[in-house]
């Protein structure tokens, strides 16, 4: 029987996953949780094999069962949050995530902009997946509505063709299919007009995508009070001022010492953010 201790199958483990022997690393992740279940990075480091192996659901089992060890956990709150975008659940994927980047925070650990990031492509994600729902919405509404424009038009042409006598005079019949094609042309010209303005609408859809520049790193929503940091690093100020007042003076990015009396406002980014919020009305619920 192998006399090797729960943190030396672990260390083992991590070998395994280093040379990228994804398989061989969980064996030994398998073992060293059976040595010691209330060693959450045991199961925080057999999540992240299953994600490189894209097993998502055994990947959010063991991340669930780390945070029930260790709430504040910042990798079982980010490779759940991981997961969950993997297997495009993204309104969860972007709570989670969020928690995560809070902890992150809070914990004063040092993840760049790694999770922020996932979460921004989680709500872009989320927003094109409500997009292409309002697409096919009005493409059933544009459908539906020429179908309306060609019953009337049938219903008025047979209502003329009824209403009249033509089989004995021939100055009434040409009066007739004149009338007739002045409802067609009348009908053609409102479809024209009605097909005009869903491709108007299509034309703004092809654009709706907020870039990620024009987004806070804390919020990861468009920002509208850009500033930035000795460091070189643009946040939303609310964002950024918050931040030093519930986490710590100092830089989320960088860690660099920092105060507000130091945030300057970013006046190069406010004329992008509102030039592009001028352009695109639909950014402001986005």
């Amino acid at each position: 029987m192998s006399t090797h201790t729960a943190k030396e199958l672990k260390e083992r483990g991590n070998q395994m996953f280093q040379m990228n022997r994804f398989e061989e690393a969980l064996g030994y992740y398998d073992k060293a949780i059976i040595r010691d279940s209330n060693e959450a990075s045991y199961f925080t480091n057999r999540a992240l094999c299953f994600l490189r192996l894209k097993k998502w659901d055994r990947a959010m089992d063991d991340c669930r069962k780390a945070m029930e060890l260790d709430p504040k956990n910042v990798k079982a709150n980010y490779y759940y949050g991981k997961a969950q975008f993997h297997a495009h659940n993204y309104d969860e994927a972007i709570k989670i995530l969020t928690r995560a980047c809070d902890l992150s925070l809070a914990q004063k650990l040092a993840y760049g902009d790694e999770i922020a990031a996932l979460v921004r492509h989680a709500r872009r994600e989320k927003f094109r997946i409500e997009e292409e729902k309002r697409c096919t919405q009005e493409i059933e509404l544009q459908s539906y509505l020429n179908r309306l424009m060609d019953d009337d038009l049938q219903r008025r042409v047979n209502s003329l063709l009824e209403s009249s006598n033509t089989n004995d005079n021939e100055a009434d019949e040409r009066l007739l299919m004149e009338e007739i094609d002045s409802l067609k042309n009348d009908v053609e010209s409102k479809r024209d007009e009605l097909n005009n303005i869903f491709a108007q609408v299509d034309d703004r859809r092809r654009n709706r995508e907020v870039p990620d520049y024009l987004c806070g790193k804390i919020s990861f929503e468009i920002m509208h009070d850009p500033v930035i940091t000795p460091s070189g690093i643009t946040y939303d100020r609310d964002s950024i001022k918050d931040h030093l007042h519930r986490v710590g003076h100092f830089d989320p990015i960088t860690r660099a010492p920092l105060t507000v009396d130091q945030l300057i406002p970013n006046l190069a980014m406010k004329e992008v953010v509102d030039t592009f919020l001028q352009d695109n009305e639909w950014a402001h619920d986005a």
